[in-house]
């Protein structure tokens, strides 16, 4: 299979997958929002989001290292996996005392607390479950991965149901994410022993060494994107309240739903990036610049519409108890388009062995995100925090560029039409989705492919992939 049948592949199963997986997540949020009402969704949210800042402690850099290095050489994965597994076991029982003694400090009530126990439990569970996952990742078998997704979301969404039916509570929903991490470990493990490699669970010190300083740079990038992606929910919640909380994670996970397109895709093309560093420099920038248009193509036109179709979409999901929300998701939804573009940039600099540049790009935005929490906050409530993120994601986008377009694999000066292209066909299908809502939305997605055709925003090489793709 060609290279490029390969990556849509994957790609594809991928988004079959997230796709899959997103909307059952959906469902399962739906019913949990609606049955706990804001302040409850809050109080589960803000322990997710502060048992999810402390799984950062569980892998510290060893996922995007092994899926680098096995897709590099794939003779190495039981290596991999066994060392990597016996480093987690010290990383994990870390992580769990320290939630501990960080909630305990904090003077939350009773039931929080215990909630971010459970839920760190879950977390624990999961950092093993992704070792696992790596390795598919590696091996270009996205399928896997796909299929664990939706599996554990079938879970959820069916305990949310019986939860919702028997009148269970809060803690419910905590035990059924546990219920659900321990489902995937088992189908990640026995998958992995059956059809790839035996891990053979050793403790190599000088391997192990090597791991640490390898992946210490990823893990860096990851610890300042916890603080970005899951601070703002904590601060919220000691600012303003839970039920602020609650209106603001309701548009915030609306957003990272749609995350799976961008996703899928980097996910998809990480592998053969990483090969490309080492077998041609030329196809790694031509490929980086493919997927810069395509997101640019995909990420611009879903901003305009959901800015447009919030209200509906708030409304019709959450309910009147959300309306807040609205305000929220049309601020937030831009920063998800950035993550369209920074997300290429992002793999482009892992692929080439650069992953301290991006953990310095990351740690600006989260310093800058806290401060800018720290100011928006206690006057704009839920506000303050989209335009925290926003801002934030801005300032990565433009360190990013500044460091891409002063290196050898600077974007080509084409790209700049083909923002203003994207931009023109996307305010015009804003006007009948603005006129006439969501009736528009299928006409102005046909108007909106139209569109690009006509300005050439597709040219013959895409064309040619295209048609690379569809080939049997």
């Amino acid at each position: 299979m060609s290279t490029v049948r390969r990556v849509a592949k994957n790609t594809l199963v991928w988004l079959f997958g997230d796709i899959g997986g997103k909307i059952l997540s959906l469902l399962f949020v739906i019913y949990a929002a609606r049955y706990l009402h804001a302040e409850g969704y809050g109080t589960l949210s803000f322990a997710l989001a502060f048992t999810g800042m402390f799984g950062m402690l569980s892998d510290i850099g060893f996922y995007e290292l092994m899926v680098r290095e096995i897709a590099r050489d794939k003779s190495a994965a039981g290596k991999y996996i066994g060392n990597v597994i016996m480093l987690k076991f010290f990383l994990v029982a870390a992580m769990l005392g320290l939630i501990c003694i960080a909630i305990n400090a904090m003077n939350y009530p009773a039931l929080t607390v215990k909630l971010v126990y459970i839920l760190g439990a879950s977390i624990a569970i999961d950092a093993f479950s992704m070792t696992f996952h790596a390795t598919f990742h590696a091996f270009e078998r996205m399928e896997f991965i796909s299929i664990g997704k939706i599996l554990k979301n079938v879970i959820l969404l069916t305990g949310a149901v019986v939860i919702t039916y028997e009148g269970l509570g809060i803690l419910a929903f905590a035990y059924l994410y546990l219920i659900g991490s321990l489902f995937l470990l088992a189908y990640s493990f026995t998958l992995v022993a059956i059809k790839f490699v035996k891990p053979r669970f050793e403790l190599d010190k000088g391997f192990c060494k090597w791991l640490i300083k390898e992946g210490l740079p990823f893990w860096a990038s990851v610890v300042f994107a916890s603080v970005y992606y899951d601070i703002d929910k904590i601060m919220l919640s000691m600012m303003v309240g839970d039920v602020a909380v609650g209106w603001y994670s309701a548009a915030y996970k609306l957003v990272a739903t749609l995350g799976f397109i961008p996703t899928a895709s980097i996910a998809s093309i990480y592998p053969v990036t990483s090969r490309l560093f080492i077998s041609s420099k030329t196809s790694l920038k031509f490929a980086t610049e493919k997927a810069l248009k395509y997101m640019l193509m995909l990420g611009v036109p879903l901003g305009v519409m959901i800015t447009l179709l919030s209200d509906k979409i708030i409304l019709f999901i959450y309910g009147e108890d959300y309306v807040p929300s609205i305000v929220a998701l049309q601020i937030l939804i831009w920063s998800g388009v950035l993550l369209f573009v920074n997300s290429v940039l992002i793999n482009l600099l892992n692929s080439i062995n650069k992953q301290i540049m991006v953990t310095k790009i990351v740690a600006s935005m989260a310093a800058f995100n806290v401060l800018a929490n720290l100011l928006l906050i206690p006057r704009y409530s839920i506000i303050g925090a989209s335009l925290a993120t926003v801002m934030t994601r801005c300032l990565g986008s433009l360190l990013l560029f500044m460091w891409v377009m002063n290196s050898e694999y600077a974007i080509h000066r084409n790209i700049s039409y083909t923002v203003l292209k994207v931009g023109v066909a996307s305010v015009l299908i804003g006007i009948p989705i603005k006129y006439f809502g969501s009736i528009a939305i299928v006409p102005s997605i046909i108007l909106y492919v139209c569109l690009i055709y006509g300005m050439r925003g597709i040219d013959e090489t895409d064309v040619k992939l295209i048609k690379q793709i569809i080939a049997r």
